[in-house]
């Protein structure tokens, strides 16, 4: 067998027995009963499960069929629109959990392996490489949508079912759980890495995320070189938009400020500050370091908690 078989041979070895099947019931449009299909990724020994949170949507609970033929009904734990993710707890015992890796540490290029249920075709393995990191993919949180950022896009083939599976690693380690098909040959997935790590932990904890909100839009932009050598990293983030009486806005931000650190830390991607607005900054002041026309301002805001009308 050639290297690039064998590498993806062991890694569905490992993965397909802990990559689970779900089914979802769900209210149809015209008021009749229905059900959806996803997967799930096994993550701990006492029964989670970690998958999107559009798979299971508003359901509380449903089943879940794994490789050897078992099936088990499952509870929502907790889901997160904004990171797309969900916990689930099945009833009884589940194969050993797969080993969690840290997205911040790939590269593009690098061989990535999907593991799923597409189509309802159980067990199902795909491998391509990963295309980009960074990617920002739109989520609604009631009739709000924003942007979960820094998605995987991979060229691995994801297909419906796919959504709430694993994306992993050469060395069988999950590092993304599949999310969404944009389009032919690009295939995204939510990064598992410290920022999500701790949105699980608080649906493991709480069932929900209790985050700050600042009200600005940014994207990652590049840092004047003389400035860049002074601060040891080339790019931080570019405001696009200040919600009008967003604590952003009664800060002082204005749209064009280059974002160069919050709370003393460098904000060179949005997951930097994205890390950064949990429960423990609502209320608090956070100091924010803009470069604006040419001059370094610092500016003080309050984050408030992220409500579904916020924004």
């Amino acid at each position: 067998m050639d290297p690039y078989s064998e590498i993806v041979t062991r890694v569905a070895d490992e993965l397909i027995p802990r990559v689970a099947s779900l089914t979802v019931p769900h209210q149809t449009s015209w008021g009749g009963r229905g059900e959806s299909a996803g997967s799930a990724v096994v993550f701990t020994d006492d029964g989670y499960l970690l998958t999107n949170g559009h798979v299971v949507g508003p359901a509380s609970s449903g089943t879940a069929a794994f490789a050897d033929g078992t099936e088990a009904p499952f509870d929502v734990i907790g889901t997160d629109p904004l990171s797309d993710l969900a916990v689930l707890r099945v009833r009884r015992g589940v194969p050993g959990p797969a080993r969690l890796g840290d997205a911040d540490a790939l590269r593009v290029g690098q061989l990535v392996v999907a593991v799923g249920n597409p189509l309802g075709l159980a067990g199902s393995i795909t491998a391509g490489v990963v295309s980009a990191l960074g990617r920002s993919m739109p989520a609604r949180d009631g009739r709000t949508v924003r942007l979960i950022e820094d998605v995987i896009q991979t060229d691995a083939a994801l297909n419906p079912g796919n959504s709430g599976g694993a994306l992993a690693t050469a060395d069988g380690e999950v590092v993304g759980i599949n999310t969404a098909v944009a389009g032919v040959g690009v295939g995204l997935a939510v990064p598992l890495n410290s920022t999500t790590r701790r949105i699980v932990g608080e649906l493991l904890q709480q069932g929900r995320v209790r985050r700050a909100y600042l009200g600005l839009v940014s994207t990652p932009a590049p840092v004047p070189t003389q400035l860049a050598e002074r601060l040891g990293h080339p790019r931080a983030l570019r405001v696009v938009e200040v919600v009008p009486g967003s604590p952003a806005a009664m800060a002082g931000l204005r749209p064009g400020d280059l974002l160069l650190a919050a709370g003393g830390h460098p904000t060179r991607g949005a997951q930097d500050l994205q890390r950064l607005m949990f429960a423990d900054a609502i209320g608090r002041s956070v100091e924010l370091t803009v470069l604006r026309n040419g001059a370094m301002v610092d500016v003080v805001a309050v984050p408030s908690e992220l409500t579904a009308s916020s924004g």
